[in-house]
């Protein structure tokens, strides 16, 4: 079990949690400290991120630094989420790091499978039936269901913190299939909502996205994240990936069809009357 750091306070014990400065360059520094055995450099997000082994210690740690001013000020939104929400499904930002441009955040290494992984930039294949999301379709749906309720437990800290999903999609789930876990990670563009888009578009997967999510001057709330939610279960209990194979009940293709309403007004008002709806299908 690895010990999960706090925000700061250096005793200059541990080369990752107790470290609160790096004045080089990041890579050298994590090559120094332990084994870098995975690199993730080609990320839409703007950042690069390592997976670092530390022998000793034998603890492995996920290491993210921000590689433009995008990545930057995503990292930075990211920082602020993880102080307000914590749950044992969100894999936890734990310490940060001051760079010389920048910072670097820890996390730490669990394993598991990203659902979907879009392969550096290109377009990730979700039928392949060797990879995950294939593999997690083929469970048995109460597997499934299980690991929905973790997410949609998740989500209530979520909206007790006044916290909205934003890019909430199956790149952010990680699931453990040895140990039928699922983890949430990567959600670094969720805000304090609700707020007033200012933009074209927020980011995200169209196969997830809300209608308001594309209009300029919409309210994003709570709502917003109730249609993300509903749209990653109607997508996950399926069989395919055209939604033509529902693994569930009529009555929870019901819930999801309500969650997903083009129409705000006409979902449910929050992830706690959604999840009661889902619970009781």
């Amino acid at each position: 079990m690895q010990r999960l750091g706090g925000d700061g306070g250096s005793t200059g014990n541990h080369p990752l949690l107790d470290v609160n400065r790096v004045d080089g360059p990041l890579a050298a520094y994590l090559s120094r400290t332990g084994d870098v055995f995975r690199v993730f450099g080609k990320q839409d997000s703007g950042c690069v991120a390592y997976g670092v082994h530390l022998p000793d210690r034998d603890e492995r740690w996920f290491v993210k630094t921000a590689v433009t001013a995008v990545g930057r000020r995503s990292l930075e939104r990211a920082w602020g989420f993880h102080r307000a929400v914590r749950h044992p499904v969100i894999v936890p930002q734990v310490h940060r790091i001051a760079l010389p441009h920048g910072s670097a955040v820890v996390m730490p290494w669990l394993d598991g499978e990203v659902l979907y992984d879009p392969a550096e930039r290109g377009r990730g294949d979700r039928t392949n039936p060797d990879g995950p999301m294939a593999r997690f379709r083929s469970l048995p749906p109460h597997r499934i269901e299980a690991a929905l309720a973790g997410v949609l437990d998740a989500h209530l800290a979520v909206e007790a913190a006044g916290y909205v999903a934003v890019d909430l999609y199956d790149g952010a789930l990680l699931y453990d299939f040895a140990a039928g876990k699922m983890r949430l990670i990567d959600l670094d563009e969720y805000r304090p909502g609700p707020f007033v888009l200012d933009a074209e578009r927020l980011p995200g997967s169209t196969r997830f996205m809300a209608p308001e999510e594309y209009e300029r001057g919409a309210t994003i709330d709570i709502r917003t994240t109730v249609h993300a939610l509903g749209r990653t279960a109607r997508l996950l209990l399926d069989a395919g990936d055209e939604e033509r194979a529902w693994r569930g009940t009529a009555a929870q293709l019901g819930v999801l069809e309500q969650a997903t309403h083009p129409d705000p007004g006409e979902r449910f008002a929050g992830v706690q009357e959604f999840r009661e709806a889902w619970l009781s299908s």
